[in-house]
């Protein structure tokens, strides 16, 4: 879609439309980390994200966004979480998709967001015992990898594998492994 702007003084002049994203993660620091490396690194010139860290579980965080936001004002809605423990506490990521309805997307990953940073460096087409498992392995590829200080440039070069092995996966959030942050990742690079 274009739209007519003013550049520079000139009126009229027509510039693409920035589409704007909105993401809501329910956790902190390792997937904001990600996403804002990712933003610095492939420079996303149509796409402004508003990236919210908001500590929930699941189907909260759909809640969150909802109550929080208007919606309407954003070209994309996501919320990005794990399943860790939450489905067998109470199906509150089933929950979640049930919340979300059509107007937010959910970037689910099972067991953990880690497991979208091991397919950059790997296949993972197994079941994962839980996130230590998934952080172990990736250990293996980076002996210093800490979640509280994530660097993109661990990943970039994986980025495209990442992608191809997530949607091989699926995000259906019930199977293990998988996720949905593929989606998320291809929407905001405008590869879907």
């Amino acid at each position: 879609m274009l739209r007519r702007k003013s550049t520079l003084g000139r009126p009229g002049s027509i510039l693409p439309e920035r589409r704007a994203v909105l993401i809501v993660i329910g956790a902190d620091r390792t997937e904001t980390a990600y996403l804002k490396g990712l933003r610095t690194h492939d420079r996303l010139g149509a796409v402004t994200m508003k990236i919210v860290e908001k500590a929930a579980a699941p189907d909260r965080l759909v809640e969150y966004t909802r109550a929080t936001f208007t919606l309407g004002e954003y070209d994309e809605v996501w919320c990005v979480t794990d399943v860790d423990h939450y489905e067998r506490d109470g199906g509150k990521v089933t929950a979640a998709v049930a919340l979300a309805g059509d107007d937010i997307k959910l970037a689910v990953s099972n067991p953990c967001f880690e497991l979208w940073l091991l397919l950059h460096h790997e296949d993972c087409a197994a079941h994962c015992a839980g996130c230590r498992e998934v952080h172990a392995r990736l250990r293996k590829h980076l002996p210093q990898y800490d979640k509280t200080r994530l660097r993109f440039g661990d990943f970039a070069a994986g980025l495209d594998e990442a992608l191809h092995r997530a949607e091989k996966l699926g995000d259906d959030h019930t199977r293990n492994p998988s996720t949905g942050v593929w989606r998320l990742v291809g929407a905001v690079l405008e590869k879907q």
